[in-house]
């Protein structure tokens, strides 16, 4: 499967690359991620639990950074493994452009399935990746917004966003 795209990030280039290298921010958008830890330098492990059409499994997986430019791109590579569900592995091609409203992020991406996860089609493996991406750039934004934003964007969210410390802040201890 290929997949590309392009989202808008409402932040500078230099902030988004530093969040896309950081395990909690990592970890707050990966959906369904249980834990993810590393380092940029040596790799990072996650655990997620995703559900497929029928097929529901908990992955775990290793995930390793290359061709490292800060602020301007990245490449990601990974592979995980869900028991009898199967697996997968592929990477992506992240480039990051300054734009009027922040950056611009585009990614390419390559990925292979196997197992009981291949047997679902094309059709809805493609649909479900294309849902992850949205999903994760989603939680990306709202990660990275100010204080404040993210409970103005997502009404469902109520006042929740507002008790909790930006990326930044949990880094650097600040209130």
């Amino acid at each position: 499967m290929q997949m590309s795209d392009q989202k808008e990030i409402a932040a500078d280039p230099a902030t988004v690359y530093a969040a896309l290298l950081t395990p909690g921010v990592l970890k707050d958008c990966v959906p369904g991620a249980e834990e993810v830890t590393g380092s940029p330098e040596d790799g990072f492990e996650a655990k997620v639990t995703q559900k497929v059409g029928p097929v529901k499994a908990t992955f775990t997986g290793r995930v390793t950074l290359s061709d490292m430019v800060p602020g301007e791109k990245l490449t990601i590579t990974g592979e995980g493994k869900g028991g009898a569900a199967g697996f997968a592995k592929g990477g992506a091609v992240v480039t990051l452009t300054p734009s009027e409203t922040g950056t611009l992020l585009s990614y390419d991406v390559e990925a292979k399935v196997g197992g009981k996860l291949a047997q679902l089609g094309s059709r809805i493996i493609d649909g479900f990746a294309k849902k992850m991406a949205d999903q994760f750039f989603t939680n990306l934004q709202e990660a990275l917004a100010p204080e404040g934003e993210a409970a103005a964007s997502d009404p469902l969210e109520g006042d929740a966003p507002a008790e909790k410390k930006s990326w930044l802040k949990r880094l650097t201890g600040g209130n």
